[in-house]
């Protein structure tokens, strides 16, 4: 029989086990699908019960001890009792044999120590001739069959005894299971590695592709793996190996966590689910052995998927200027990641799938063949992609007559399957805010609002402030109507919505993922008409065009150094993705031709901008009029103010995708707050052409 069957015999005899997972004594990785695990290793018994008979006879002993330390009853002679009986001072007394236990009515001298003494004790001697009875009857002594002095003896001593031991000896039961079930009775677990979370509820959350859309081509890619777990024969008969890992990479939000759910939840196999940053902790040396239990519990229960989010926070290359040190504990457990992986024939059953936003700062031993085998880029979808994970979120939600979902896609261009999820419920929030059983369009319009632009705030600007505000946006807002292959405008408003006082919109016709320097020009040109209709109408700068300057600055120096659209400086990349230019091999007068050629840029760009808006007053003034009028223009009512005819979109270089919409937003205190742009070098890669 082939180790792959060996597997799936493991997985169903743990699958017949009865028992399961006390859901407060969990490791810190969460689990779907896990069958029944078997019982933890027992305590060693003999050694437990010897501990507990030491602390019995110790405890026993105390006890005894007390009680006869905390007896007050004092042995006299007996010539001292017989006195005290013709004194009449007995109050009572108890005999048992020739022994005799009594309590006086008043205390008494004791007449060896003088010490005062109130219950006794002593013994009648056999050859005493005298009539006790009766002359304790004759002084109304009570003569009782029963001791004075109450005594626990030796049972209750006994049960006393046992009773805290008991508690002690099921209070080290319970630490030595949850040891034994959360890292196996090591250090690590008394240090914190105990109940981190909850363990994830196989029947409530199990996801399937039917769950994931718009990322098919990354469905077809880890569909293979699904078919590797569910049929291992079917490729064993042809000498093919399971891939060990698969690594997702991508932008936040697009789905790479729900995908390595879902491939799980498709391949019906168990699903251990934790973060990098989980396995690291103070104490050196728990990270890795957190990373041994892991794949033990992995390859126990084999065919099984393992998924770390986030590798980068303990995948990071060990060398050159991003290397950690020696004889950290995150390099400890990178390496004992490295060995596990080592350990798979593809046989076992088990595949990581691994997430991250940050690949190239891997470490090459972590991403090299024989490791993660596959690289499966996860990237924001496309329209059609957007549309299928927009019905993905309203399944639940009624929606109107009027909501159409490829409407909303279009206008949501470089948006996240997050972001859709979030702009889906933010509509489903404002429904329910109005009373209504029905999602509208109108609420889709204003969840986009408040998602892109933010918020609306209730702010009174002086009359002057908002003129200015209304020729700033109105500035955007001609020269992407007028300038050849800018994107259309859809919004303009100078309501101020979360720290921009006013904000224009302009979204492409179709998604981009390629852009020529024309059209970087045309978005340099945009983002300073705000700043050039301020100086052509009042003649003056403000503050205000401090985003605008942000924007066209990323731009421009991305065009000249990085993206080698600059006939001065030449089609080569001076600015790496990150860090210091100089480490690359810039020089000082590499770097200062690329400064002289980015202000040359800008300022012929927005020269340019500055002459659209002097050909162009009369449509900036109209649109001036209907803002202080309206204070919020749609996509019809800017080009009608503005007296334009929409033209149609021109041909693209190359296909469609901006990675966020461009937006202009003039800032609270003066200041723009940020344009969203497509050539963004600081956080996204720089677009194909």
């Amino acid at each position: 029989m082939s180790e792959a069957g060996d597997g799936q015999q493991r997985s169903r005899r743990a699958a017949d086990n009865p028992n399961r997972r006390d859901q407060d004594d969990v490791p810190p990785w969460r689990t779907e699908g896990l069958p029944d695990d078997s019982e933890p290793p027992r305590p060693k018994w003999g050694r437990i019960l010897l501990w507990i008979g030491l602390g019995w006879l110790v405890l026993f002993g105390i006890t005894t001890t007390q009680d006869v330390m905390s007896s007050q009853v004092v042995t006299v002679p007996y010539s001292e009792f017989t006195r005290q009986v013709k004194e009449g001072n007995v109050e009572s007394i108890y005999a048992r044999g020739q022994s005799i236990e009594g309590v006086l009515s008043e205390p008494a001298s004791h007449p060896e120590t003088d010490e005062n003494y109130e219950q006794f004790t002593t013994e009648r001697p056999v050859f005493a001739q005298d009539d006790l009875l009766a002359e304790l009857e004759s002084q109304d002594a009570i003569v009782q069959a029963t001791p004075v002095v109450q005594e626990r003896g030796v049972f209750s001593n006994l049960l006393i005894s046992l009773l805290p031991l008991a508690l002690i000896v099921l209070f080290w039961v319970w630490l030595f299971r949850r040891q034994a079930r959360a890292m196996g009775g090591g250090a690590g677990g008394m240090l914190g590695s105990g109940k981190k979370v909850k363990p994830v509820e196989p029947d409530d959350v199990r996801a399937t592709f039917d769950d994931v859309a718009g990322i098919d081509e990354v469905k077809a890619e880890l569909n293979q793996v699904v078919t590797f777990l569910r049929e291992p024969e079917r490729y064993s008969k042809l000498g093919a190996t399971l891939p060990k890992g698969v690594l997702l990479e991508g932008p936040p939000g697009t789905g790479k966590t729900l995908i390595a759910r879902a491939t799980a939840g498709e391949a019906d196999v168990p699903f251990f689910s934790a973060s990098g940053s989980e396995f690291i902790e103070m104490i050196v040396g728990v990270g890795a052995q957190r990373v041994r239990q892991l794949f033990e519990q992995a390859r126990k229960v084999a065919p099984a998927i393992v998924f770390i989010d986030e590798i980068d926070t303990i995948g990071r290359s060990r060398s050159g200027t991003q290397a950690m040190g020696s004889n950290t504990e995150q390099e400890q457990t990178l390496n004992q990641i490295l060995t596990e992986m080592d350990g798979f024939s593809g046989a076992e059953g088990v595949v990581v799938l691994a997430a991250t936003n940050r690949s190239d700062v891997l470490d090459s031993a972590l991403t090299r063949a024989g490791r993660f085998d596959r690289k499966i880029a996860v990237s924001p979808p496309d329209q059609v992609g957007r549309e299928q994970i927009l019905k993905v979120h309203t399944r639940g939600k009624p929606l109107g007559a009027d909501v159409d979902l490829e409407q909303v896609a279009k206008t949501t261009p470089g948006m996240t399957g997050a972001d859709l999820a979030h702009l889906a419920n933010e509509a489903a929030i404002m429904a329910a805010e109005r009373g209504d059983t029905h999602l509208s369009a109108r609420d889709f319009a204003i969840a986009l609002e408040k998602t892109q632009l933010g918020s609306e705030r209730a702010v009174v600007m002086p009359e002057e402030e908002r003129i200015r505000t209304a020729y700033h946006e109105a500035g955007h807002a001609v020269l992407g109507m007028v300038h050849p292959g800018a994107d259309p405008v859809r919004k303009i408003s100078i309501i101020p919505r979360g720290r921009a006082l006013g904000v224009t919109l302009s979204t492409p016709e179709s998604d981009r993922y390629g852009y020529d320097a024309e059209y970087l020009k045309g978005r340099i040109i945009g983002a300073l008409g705000g700043m050039a209709a301020e100086q052509e109408v009042f003649g003056v700068i403000t503050t205000g065009a401090e985003s605008d300057l942000q924007t066209a600055t990323r731009i421009a120096r991305q065009m000249v150094g990085r993206w080698g659209m600059s006939d001065t400086v030449g089609p080569i990349q001076v600015y790496p993705r990150e860090g210091d230019p100089r480490q690359s091999g810039a020089s000082d007068q590499l770097l200062a031709a690329v400064d002289d050629e980015v202000r040359a840029l800008i300022l012929e760009c927005y020269e340019k901008a500055r002459d659209l808006v002097r050909r162009y007053r009369p449509q900036l003034d109209g649109i001036v009029t209907a803002l202080l009028e309206h204070e919020t223009l749609d996509e019809q009512q800017s080009y009608e103010a503005a007296g334009i005819t929409q033209a149609p979109a021109p041909p693209l270089l190359v296909g469609a995708r901006p990675d966020a919409p461009g937006k202009d937003d003039r800032g609270d205190d003066g200041q723009d707050a940020g344009d969203g742009d497509p050539a963004r070098a600081d956080d996204d890669a720089p677009p194909r052409s």
